[in-house]
């Protein structure tokens, strides 16, 4: 099985006056004044246009890539620490259970 890699794929343009905003607003439960749906209208054109110009763009020769920004983990030092006494945390406890402390049941038994 070989595979192709496209270069120019068929990305179909859609246009703002093939969205019905009203309609959109309508399914969103948002309700937009006549002002509004005129403005949001425009932006969505802008907003399509700009998106048609990106799809035009030849990226053949730009790597696939999951993220923009490297992404790598940032990792200190496990260095041992001085910490509180157990016993002397476990007196101050209101209820405790052996060196644990015991908390309220929140999931009833079934």
């Amino acid at each position: 099985m070989t595979t192709s890699l496209r270069t120019n794929r068929s990305i179909p343009t859609l246009s703002s006056e093939k969205i019905d905003v009203r309609y959109v607003a309508k399914l969103a439960r948002i309700a937009l004044t006549d002002d509004e749906i005129e403005r949001f209208g425009a932006q969505l054109g802008d907003l399509l246009e700009h998106v048609d110009s990106l799809a035009k763009l030849d990226v053949s020769a730009v790597a696939a890539t999951a993220q923009v920004v490297e992404s790598r983990n940032v990792e200190r030092e496990d260095v041992v620490r001085p910490c509180l006494d157990r016993e002397t945390v476990l007196e101050q406890a209101p209820q405790r259970q052996g060196g644990f402390f015991r908390v309220p049941r929140i999931i009833a038994e079934s």
